[in-house]
């Protein structure tokens, strides 16, 4: 079981991103996050990227590229397309959940609004990464 693992995570809300920063801390999860608040920016990373996280968190509504969007760049990019993303998103219309998982998103959750959801949706991205990992 992997203890420690490195996160990409693209999300614009500063909000979304300190709630899952506290989250990860306050269920003792040794992580190093990277974040990315635009999806222009996360394209020229992901082009560039050197280090790969273990994990991509994706939010779909970002500025300037669509979250849709980036997805694909990541499940047709041979260097990144072996790691597993994570839909964190707003929406819950079933075209974005079923275009999410035909592009290769290995899981597709809303936003936690409880302290539950986002107890669970940390031990969702421990359970991932720890799956990748078993898999490489």
């Amino acid at each position: 079981m992997k203890t420690s693992f490195k996160i990409l995570y693209i999300e614009d809300d500063q909000d979304d991103i300190e709630l899952l920063q506290d989250a990860l801390k306050e269920q003792q999860v040794t992580c190093q996050m990277d974040v990315i608040t635009d999806g222009q920016h996360a394209v020229e990373h992901l082009s560039m990227i050197n280090t790969l996280p273990d994990i991509i968190i994706l939010d779909l509504n970002l500025p300037k590229v669509h979250g849709r969007d980036i997805l694909k760049y990541i499940k047709n990019n041979e260097a990144i397309q072996h790691l597993p993303v994570l839909i964190l998103t707003t929406s819950n219309h079933l075209t974005d959940i079923t275009e999410a998982y035909k592009n290769g998103a290995v899981k597709y959750l809303p936003k936690p609004s409880s302290v539950t959801a986002i107890r669970n949706t940390v031990e969702t991205i421990i359970h991932l990464v720890n799956s990748a990992t078993a898999v490489s």
